[in-house]
C-alpha cells in the first residue's frame, strides 16, 4: 500500500510517518490510518454543517422580505417589479433546499439520525405528499397521480422520514420528467424475501419455509422521463453523484443518497428501474416490522 499524499500535520500525513519510521506494521497501520481519516472527514463534515446552519436564519429573513415585497403590503409593484421578485423567491428556495439537504446529508453521515415507528396510514401519509407537491408539478405542465391501495393495513412506520423519500423521489421525477409528461406514485403490499448473504443457514431456512403473507409495504414512483442507463443504476445513489448528461441541472445530487440512506435506516431497500428514452421507476420497501438500523440485503 503506497503512502497516501497528504499536507503536512494531516492525520494521514502523521500515519504515513508513522510506517516511514518503521512505527507500525502493514496490518497494523491500515485500520489506524482508516480512523484517522474517518475522524477528519466527520470533523469536516460537522464543521461544514455549522456552516450550512448558520447560512439558514439571514436566507430566511432575506425570503421573508421577498414574500413582504410580494404581498404589496409596502406599496403595490410594476410588473417589472413582480417578475423580479418572484425570481428572488425562487433563487431563495432552491438554495434554502441546498442548505437542508447539506444538514440531511451531514444527520445521516455522522449518525446522529434517529427512526421513531408509529403506526399509522401510508395512504394518508403519501396522500399528503402528493397535495403539497400537486402545484410545483402543475407549474411544470406535469401530471402527478396517487390511488390510494386498500390492501395496505396500519403499520408502524417513521412518517415524517417516508415523506422525506417520497418527496425527493417527486423531485427528482419533476426536474427530469419534461412538459407534458406524467409521474405516478404507487403503494402496495410486497413480500420482501431477504437473502443475506451473511449467513447462508439462515437463507436456507428462509427458502425452505416460504412467505405466505406481505412483510412489507412497496412504494414506487415512477416517470416518462429520459431514464437512466443501466452502468449508473447503482451509482446513481452515491453522495453527490449527478448524471455525466445533466451536469446542467440543479441540484447537489444528495436527493437519491439521502433517500437511500433513510430507507436504509428504517431496515428496507430502495433501487431504480429504467432504460434510457423509457422513463424511471423508483421503488422503496420498508418492513411491517420496524428494524432499525438494518444493514443492505440482496432481494
Amino acid at each position: 500500500m503506497s503512502s497516501i499524499p497528504a499536507k503536512e500535520g494531516s492525520a494521514a500525513a502523521k500515519a504515513n510517518d508513522l510506517v516511514a519510521a518503521g512505527g507500525l506494521s502493514s496490518e497494523a497501520r491500515e485500520p489506524q490510518l482508516y480512523a484517522q481519516l474517518r475522524e477528519r472527514y466527520l470533523r469536516t463534515t460537522n464543521a461544514l454543517a455549522s456552516a450550512a446552519h448558520d447560512l439558514k436564519t439571514p436566507l430566511a429573513i432575506l425570503n421573508g422580505y421577498v414574500e413582504l415585497l410580494q404581498s404589496e403590503k409596502l406599496g403595490e409593484l410594476n410588473e417589472r417589479q413582480r417578475e423580479v421578485l418572484r425570481d428572488m423567491h425562487a433563487n431563495g428556495q432552491r438554495l434554502q433546499r441546498y442548505i437542508q439537504d447539506f444538514l440531511s446529508f451531514s444527520v445521516l453521515e455522522t449518525g446522529e439520525l434517529r427512526m421513531r415507528f408509529e403506526k399509522g396510514n401510508i395512504n394518508a401519509c403519501l396522500s399528503e405528499v402528493c397535495r403539497l407537491w400537486s402545484p410545483r408539478f402543475q407549474e411544470k405542465g406535469l401530471a402527478l397521480y396517487f390511488l390510494a391501495n386498500e390492501k395496505v393495513l396500519e403499520f408502524p412506520f417513521d412518517a415524517p422520514k417516508v415523506e422525506r423519500v417520497v418527496s425527493n423521489l417527486l423531485e427528482n421525477a419533476s426536474k427530469f420528467t419534461p412538459a407534458g409528461g406524467t409521474v405516478w406514485l404507487h403503494a402496495e403490499p410486497y413480500m420482501w424475501e431477504r437473502r443475506s448473504t451473511g449467513n447462508s443457514l439462515i437463507a436456507r431456512e428462509r427458502r425452505r419455509r416460504p412467505l405466505t403473507q406481505p412483510n412489507s409495504v412497496k412504494i414506487s414512483v415512477s416517470d416518462t422521463g429520459p431514464g437512466v442507463p443501466p452502468e449508473y443504476h447503482l451509482e446513481i445513489f452515491d453522495d453527490f453523484f449527478r448524471l455525466p448528461s445533466n451536469d446542467k441541472t440543479e441540484g447537489m445530487g444528495l436527493g437519491l443518497a439521502i433517500a437511500r440512506r433513510l430507507v436504509n435506516g428504517m431496515g428496507g431497500k430502495i433501487w431504480v428501474e429504467s432504460e434510457p428514452g423509457a422513463g424511471c421507476k423508483f421503488s422503496f420497501i420498508i418492513p411491517l416490522k420496524p428494524s432499525i438500523g438494518g444493514a443492505e440485503e440482496e432481494i
